[in-house]
């Protein structure tokens, strides 16, 4: 369910909206490109502190954030409902060339599939890279619709996750509870 209150910070050209969904309360950010961050919303945070920063900006740019963030809506609660494996929103990926690198392939992760900080760090010709393949993983600001939830540990385990292993077993359970019902 989405919030359908918007948010435009005309010094960043960032707009944000909330949403709910079954993992909690998401605070998506969006530029005129593309997605910018999929936050988890911090329980002391409030609906006013992120939308008391409302500017006119201009038409289409706002227009524009607003269809990111609305595609990004209705694709997450896809998700979470089942019926969507593949993210399609535009992204605005900010980092370094690493990070981004490292996103990259994160999104070469299938639905429902996992794989090692190594098989990522061997897929960017960095095979001793492990560490900071993690780290960079750590650093996804669009979880979720970049699965960095997909990437566990070599020997199978569960590792560190921005918003708790508990979560990231969640998005892992959805996924394969999924898969395994479309076979």
């Amino acid at each position: 369910m989405c919030v359908a209150v918007y948010s435009i910070d005309k010094s960043t050209l960032l707009g944000r909206t909330l949403m709910h969904s079954p993992v909690g309360e998401l605070e998506l950010s969006a530029s005129v490109d593309g997605i910018v961050s999929v936050l988890l919303v911090k329980k002391n945070n409030t609906e006013s502190e992120l939308l008391d920063v409302a500017e006119d900006i201009g038409t289409l740019a706002q227009e524009s954030i607003r269809k990111h963030l609305d595609q990004a809506q209705k694709e997450l609660d896809k998700y979470f409902c089942g019926e969507l494996t593949s993210f399609t929103v535009a992204l605005d990926l900010r980092g370094t060339d690493f990070q981004k690198q490292v996103w990259q392939e994160l999104q070469q992760i299938g639905y429902g599939k996992s794989c090692s900080y190594q098989d990522i760090a061997s897929n960017i010709s960095r095979p001793k890279a492990v560490r900071a393949v993690g780290a960079a993983n750590g650093a996804n600001p669009v979880a979720m619709i970049v699965p960095c939830h997909r990437v566990i540990g070599k020997n199978g385990k569960l590792t560190g996750y921005a918003y708790g292993v508990e979560m990231k077993q969640y998005l892992l359970d959805l996924e394969q509870g999924n898969r395994r019902a479309a076979v």
